[in-house]
């Protein structure tokens, strides 16, 4: 086993024995042959179809598929010899750094992708692409200049596939309108979904009305009760716990069913495995898993079962707070520009930080809740994704009428944040590094690593990334970044802010 593709890895190199996020070696190595699989249809042109290949690399993403009868059955599917993975692993080290960057940005973007497509939209050209850089990953005569090139068309991509993905979300389900939402559990049976899926939330919400089962958003779930198409529903009623990394100690006992609807699943515990379900790219070997029917009948009947609690259940944040409040997307921000743009001018905003990303277990993650807790009165905090959920519950005022954190959503909708960022830049005649504007970005897993070259690929520069550095990058790579985008690692709250704000 060689796994090196998230923050987690053993040791800041790599897990080779088990990984630290729950699989087995022989589930890593099934997830290399499914790889390699589909990278030797890609360099042969073989007829593999757009939902198989997003399905397959969605599921060698960390945290979405620990079920080896499943990866087997996607590998038989596939239908194609291995490529061997080591190939890329035993490269020099350069070549290495590029091609799992490549990799492991086109799993990123394969996972947005295939939530478009679950949304009935076209992404045949974004599989186009994944098909080009997985064959490239394959080449063994592909160097370094072969590689750059398509390491920030990946960036690229990935922003046209989160554009896609805005508007299939906002098309579907209306556009989000800030809501503040309380993690309160009511009496009765309900059921806690996860994950990001907003279609898989609706369906539920169908198939639960009148039934007596409430429901609970977890993780990235929580901006879905922004959108005017899910909050409609009544028994729509509040999030349960924390970020993705806490549900085994959250969930534990709970007397309720839970739905994992893509990434973000660990290995449950016993005291809950019993009422944990599984669907799409999600699975677990000895769950019961929802099939393409979306026929989420079990799932209920084991929240009825259970029965949920008998009295009123607050499960705090980690800072105590009983309610968090969400849904500040590009479409609520940019309707408050015009008095944003004045508090600039006036200087009664002095800066924007943009702090947000993946949590995750490592120690130093508290940084960020440090970040936020030190910045000035006069600046206001954008959030997205489960990285918030250190400091999302924290009451730091208002500022303009606007609370001063912001949260605009999943790791799903980092356009949001990148359209704000443009629109400023246009409204203040000037490019996006010259806005009062810093990144502090925090990373997970694969999807975050895509979303970075995005950023990479519209020229933003002095990004923070912590709370490490990944270790799939070389110190020429690094360097390369660093130069050329002047990306730098997390230190402490209060050395960074005096930095940024000189």
């Amino acid at each position: 086993m060689f796994c090196f593709q998230c923050e987690q890895t053993a040791g800041c190199k790599a897990c080779t024995s088990a990984g630290v996020c729950g699989k087995t070696d022989n589930t890593a190595r099934l997830q290399d042959e499914l790889t390699g699989a589909l990278i030797t249809a890609a360099r042969k042109g073989a007829e593999v179809s757009d939902a198989l290949l997003l399905e397959g690399l969605f599921a060698t993403l960390t945290n979405v598929n620990f079920d080896d009868g499943a990866i087997a059955a996607l590998i038989k599917r596939v239908n194609q010899p291995f490529y061997d993975m080591y190939e890329v692993r035993d490269a020099d080290e350069d070549v290495r750094s590029l091609k799992s960057l490549l990799l492991f940005g086109a799993r990123g973007v394969a996972a947005y992708a295939y939530n478009c497509a679950a949304l009935g939209y076209d992404v045949a050209g974004i599989c186009a692409y994944i098909r080009k850089a997985l064959a490239a990953v394959g080449d063994d005569g592909y160097g370094m200049d072969e590689l750059l090139p398509l390491v920030m068309e990946c960036g690229k991509v990935n922003f046209e596939v989160l554009e896609l993905l805005d508007k299939a979300n906002t098309s579907t389900f209306g556009t989000p309108a800030p809501v503040k939402v309380t993690q309160t559990v009511e009496p009765g049976a309900f059921i806690v979904i996860s994950g990001h899926d907003l279609g898989d939330l609706k369906l539920l919400l169908e198939q639960t009305q009148g039934r007596g089962v409430n429901v609970y958003t977890h993780g990235e779930m929580l901006p879905t009760h922004a959108y005017p198409e899910l909050a409609k529903y009544p028994h729509l009623k509040g999030n349960f716990g924390t970020a993705w990394q806490n549900q085994q100690k959250e969930f534990a006992d709970v007397p309720a069913a839970f739905l994992f609807t893509t990434n973000c699943l660990m290995p449950p515990k016993e005291s809950y495995a019993d009422r944990v379900f599984t669907t799409a790219a999600v699975g677990y070997p000895g769950l019961v898993h929802i099939g393409g029917d979306k026929d989420f009948a079990p799932v209920i009947e084991k929240a009825l079962a259970l029965g949920g609690y008998a009295e009123p259940r607050t499960i705090t944040g980690i800072n105590g707070g009983g309610s968090v409040t969400t849904g500040f997307g590009h479409g609520a921000v940019l309707s408050n520009a015009g008095t944003i743009v004045d508090a600039v001018k006036s200087g009664a905003i002095s800066h924007f930080f943009l702090v947000g990303g993946c949590d995750g277990a490592r120690p130093g993650r508290n940084y960020f809740t440090d970040f936020v807790k030190q910045t000035p009165e006069d600046t206001i905090i954008l959030t997205l994704a489960c990285g918030k959920y250190r400091f999302n519950d924290l009451d730091i005022g208002e500022l303009g009428g606007l609370p001063r954190i912001l949260d605009m959503g999943q790791c799903n909708d980092a356009y949001s944040a990148i359209k704000v960022a443009l629109a400023l830049a246009e409204a203040f005649g000037c490019g996006v590094n010259d806005l009062p504007l810093t990144m502090i970005l925090s990373w997970y897993e694969q999807k975050a690593v895509s979303i970075l070259l995005t950023l990479l690929y519209l020229g933003v520069k002095n990004i923070r990334l912590g709370p490490t550095l990944p270790a799939f990058v070389s110190p020429n790579v690094l360097n390369f970044l660093v130069e050329s985008f002047g990306i730098a690692p997390t230190t402490t709250a209060a050395e960074d802010i005096k930095a940024i704000l000189g």
